[in-house]
């Protein structure tokens, strides 16, 4: 059975028809979460106490192994839950246990395996394949849960407003998602305050600028925005705001290199003459962050590779100020901002 996605999961949960092993991993801690909640509260019969058992982090598989092959009680199907188990640090017997865990399955008992907090390659990872094969073999689900598309978030947006007796425009709910990011947890916080905030009334895109929080991407995004327009003021005002946010420097430079790093591959790819779904794959673009080889690509007009090279070499500078021991961060970033629009503006370093 090839890798699935939510709608799988959405579908047994309503069904009442489950495998006897699900494998959830993807880049939606969200939506990973309720999945496996779903799955755990929906799958059992009978008293939880006795057959729904949760285990987590560096547990001893045999206690789950026996968890599973325990019959349950006074019912027909127990739920057994492993949460982020460390497989990749595990010793080799370990995993090798995990594998039997997964190869032992059996129609008593449904086993949710699920990885939040440790990393799960499917496309790279030796013994992620391994972990995936042993599932298929049994006939269990391996579904890779992310980010819903901006389609599906829209949407959601807009039918959560409508319940709640408010309107919300595609343009607002689509720039609600720009400024606050495609965390569905942040998006309903910001959708329940929105709706406080107006009544019965309609959120507009001036409403969301109003009220919603920015993430800490779309405020060093838009910061970096105008220093690409060479708007040293506005972008310098803007380094003041998410100072008052309290926003890690740290923080602000790594963003702020990214976009920088971003522009760097579609210049590389550029030149080699590769197209960008190359860039997406070669670099493990996840599909809700494609519009940055977008926007690199636009970028990419301003630039050249002199100034590409300076840009870089300066960002390189402010990092290593900020790691040492008595820089002044808001120093260290402002000049940083003045130098990068030198760079671009007059091709040399200041």
């Amino acid at each position: 059975m090839p890798i699935v996605f939510e709608d799988v999961l959405r579908k047994d949960i309503s069904s009442k028809r489950f495998a006897s092993v699900y494998l959830i991993f993807g880049d939606d801690s969200y939506l990973k979460n309720y999945y496996k909640d779903a799955l755990a509260n929906k799958s059992y019969d009978g008293d939880p106490f006795f057959n729904l058992q949760k285990f987590e982090g560096d547990c001893d598989l045999q206690e789950v192994f026996d968890a599973v092959n325990q019959f349950p009680m006074m019912a027909d199907r127990k739920c057994v839950v492993l949460s982020d188990f460390d497989f990749e640090h595990c010793a080799k017997d370990d995993f090798d246990r995990l594998l039997n865990l997964i190869a032992d399955a059996n129609d008593t008992c449904v086993l949710v395996i699920c990885f939040d907090a440790i990393e799960f390659d499917a496309k790279r990872g030796a013994k992620e394949k391994k972990i995936i094969s042993a599932v298929e073999k049994v006939g269990g689900v391996v579904a890779e849960v992310n980010h819903r598309s901006i389609t599906a978030l829209v949407k959601m947006l807009s039918d959560g407003a409508k319940k709640r007796g408010c309107s919300f425009s595609e343009i607002a709910a689509r720039h609600l998602i720009e400024i606050s990011g495609n965390d569905l947890s942040t998006l309903q916080n910001e959708l329940n305050k929105l709706c406080a905030f107006v009544g019965s009334g309609e959120i507009t895109k001036e409403t969301v600028e109003q009220i919603a929080v920015k993430s800490v991407d779309a405020s060093v995004y838009e910061y970096v925005k105008q220093i690409f327009a060479g708007d040293v003021s506005t972008a310098l005002k803007m380094l003041d705001d998410m100072f008052f946010m309290r926003i890690e420097p740290m923080a602000i430079l790594s963003v702020a290199a990214s976009s920088y790093v971003d522009i760097y591959r579609a210049n590389a790819a550029n030149i080699k003459g590769v197209n960008k779904a190359d860039i997406a794959n070669d670099f493990k673009y996840p599909k809700n962050k494609l519009f940055l080889i977008d926007r690199a690509t636009q970028t990419l007009k301003k630039f050249n590779s002199a100034k590409l090279r300076l840009s870089l070499e300066a960002i390189a500078d402010a990092d290593k100020s900020l790691k040492s021991f008595g820089a002044d961060p808001r120093a260290v970033l402002e000049q940083l901002t003045i130098k990068l629009v030198y760079i671009l503006a007059k091709g040399e370093s200041v």
